[in-house]
């Protein structure tokens, strides 16, 4: 304000003080005032040019505050993004770990199923009444020789003791379960077929049994053998391979005996002891004994045509678990 204050003393009217200034300032009147002016304005300038600045300095750091600001809200953003992305990244990460432990979980348990099935199925044959009936069968053909040598005592002892075996191995095998397996149920008649069969041919051989009566046991016992083979390779699931087919412990049918069919065997059996003893006591050619060989070949012929009329029921099917 001091340019300001001058200036207007200097507008007043120089009196007395007049020379004593000109005389101060070596100046005069005109020329004095014209310098304050000029003071005055250059003053003015230079405190407008430093707001200026100032307001100029408060403007960029106004600028900076608000681009600091902007920066580091953008920061935050993609540090959330970042944090998102990563928490979606470890989630996924979780989910395909679940996804491997239950597909691990469930390949375990099929696992399991299968070998629970392939125990199932591959049962245990050595069992008691299976080596009592592969005895009787091995024993079978050797007893037909000695009744071809004419040797029928030793034939009757044989015949006893392979009737014995079959008596006690279906007995075992009601009473232990655990005796008791699904091969049996075949391989047991199936020996009895061949005791049989070695039987009936001997005893034609020697005359102790008629032509008809063979031709009729033989035949229903081929046509049981040939059945056998066909449910094997029904029941039998791929892939049906030759190893397969003849492995004993991977069993896929079990066979139901009908009523029928255990009478006829007792039957069977009773026939061949008598007419292996008519020449022990001396009782050939009698009528009952030919009265018997008629009953054997209907009961015989009986139970092939129940088999054929009563197939479903005869034999199952062992169905793998799903």
């Amino acid at each position: 304000m001091l340019p300001a204050i001058i200036f207007r003393q200097v507008q007043r009217p120089l009196h007395h003080g007049a020379a004593t200034l000109e005389h101060v300032l070596g100046v005069g009147g005109s020329s004095f005032v014209n310098c304050l002016n000029r003071y005055a304005a250059a003053t003015g300038f230079i405190r407008i040019s430093f707001l200026d600045i100032k307001r100029r300095r408060n403007y960029e750091l106004a600028r900076l505050r608000l681009y600091a600001d902007e920066k580091k809200q953008s920061l935050h953003l993609r540090t959330l993004q970042g944090r998102h992305l990563l928490q979606g990244v470890i989630d996924r990460k979780n989910f395909l770990v679940d996804d491997i432990r239950e597909a691990r979980h469930k390949v375990q348990e099929r696992v399991r199923e299968k070998i629970d099935e392939i125990r199932e199925e591959r049962e245990n044959i050595m069992t008691i009444p299976n080596m009592l009936t592969i005895s009787r069968a091995v024993l079978s053909p050797y007893i037909g020789y000695v009744i071809v040598q004419g040797d029928f005592t030793l034939g009757m002892s044989l015949l006893a003791f392979a009737g014995f075996t079959d008596l006690l191995d279906g007995q075992i095998a009601r009473r232990w379960p655990s005796q008791a397996s699904k091969f049996g149920s075949f391989l047991d008649p199936m020996a009895d077929k061949l005791l049989m069969g070695s039987l009936v041919i001997a005893l034609c051989y020697t005359d102790l049994l008629p032509m008809w009566l063979m031709g009729i046991v033989v035949f229903r016992d081929v046509f049981l053998l040939g059945a056998g083979f066909v449910i094997r390779y029904i029941s039998l699931p791929p892939p049906k391979t030759f190893s397969r087919y003849f492995d004993a412990t991977h069993v896929t049918a079990q066979l139901e005996p009908t009523l029928l069919s255990k009478i006829n065997t007792g039957v069977q059996l009773a026939t061949i002891g008598l007419s292996l003893g008519a020449p022990i006591w001396n009782y050939l050619d009698h009528p009952a004994l030919q009265g018997l060989w008629y009953l054997t070949g209907l009961t015989t012929a009986a139970t092939a045509l129940s088999y054929v009329m009563n197939r479903h029921n005869t034999f199952k099917i062992i169905q793998k678990k799903t």
